[in-house]
């Protein structure tokens, strides 16, 4: 039992040096990753000196760019419809409640526990058995599939800490149902679902497995073109993409992170 004004108990040494060992060979890699993309040999094994020439080689692939550009496509689309659903879901699980309801929550989780190599193979199963032609459509009907239960989650969570009666109190004040939603609810759900608008255009962007078996020929997005050059020839500019990739990701994670921490203190 802490007492009130004590300092908390600091890490004993040799655990505070083990969770730096552990932290530094988990990051070392990327750490490499990043420097050498700033590497002026061709061949990524001795440092030869500073250059953003690969970099610039980035914006004179045509198949990078036409890749970003379905990548951000598929971002973006699959996260507007996945944080709407997921939404409108943690909103029937958190304020009603009805016959087989735990059922769904149990549904809800399962597409997070599943394996991704399972869903895409599945997805693929389900695609070619209605006839549908495989491209960046079933791109963003898979991500969003799997999307969806990220934003309810994370919306379930922001649910749970609030308080109900502010929107019973708003309609006692003259405001019917789809007022009190839109100037009570929304406003005190933002940055549950902004944060997971973030976590699902991240899972979006970033998607190899399942992205791999449902993408057509010619709708390749960034993480199938970025596999692909690793495939062929192993050249500076793989470093580069793949250090923008990752700074961009690192950026979303961090403010999902503070936006959910936000959202748990309010």
């Amino acid at each position: 039992m802490s007492v009130a004004g004590t300092r908390p108990a600091s890490l004993p040494r040799w655990l505070s040096l083990f969770t730096a060992s552990v932290l530094l060979l988990l990051h070392l890699p990327l750490a490499v990753l990043v420097a050498f993309s700033f590497n002026a040999s061709k061949f990524s094994v001795e440092w030869t000196g500073f250059t953003l020439a690969w970099y610039e080689r980035l914006f004179e692939r045509r198949d990078i760019l036409r890749a970003l550009r379905g990548s951000l496509l598929v971002g973006g689309a699959s996260t507007v419809i996945a944080v709407v659903l997921g939404t409108l879901i943690a909103l029937a699980l958190a304020r009603h409640r009805f016959r087989g309801r735990r059922l769904y929550e149990g549904l809800l989780y399962m597409p997070i526990v599943t394996p991704e190599i399972v869903t895409g193979i599945s997805l693929l199963v389900l695609f070619v058995l209605l006839g549908v032609p495989l491209g960046l459509a079933t791109v963003t009907i898979a991500h969003v599939a799997f999307s969806i239960p990220f934003v309810a989650v994370v919306v379930l969570a922001r649910l749970s800490g609030m308080d109900e009666h502010l929107e019973e109190a708003a309609m006692m004040l003259g405001a019917d149902e789809v007022t009190a939603f839109r100037r009570v609810t929304v406003p005190l759900l933002w940055p549950g679902i902004l944060s997971g608008a973030l976590l699902a255009f991240i899972m979006s962007f970033d998607d190899y497995v399942i992205t791999s078996f449902v993408a057509g020929s010619g709708s390749s997005t960034l993480p199938l073109v970025v596999y692909g050059m690793v495939r062929r020839n192993i050249e500076p500019s793989i470093n580069a993409i793949s250090t923008l990739i990752l700074a961009a990701t690192v950026l979303l994670l961090y403010l999902a992170e503070r936006l959910g921490r936000r959202a748990a203190a309010d």
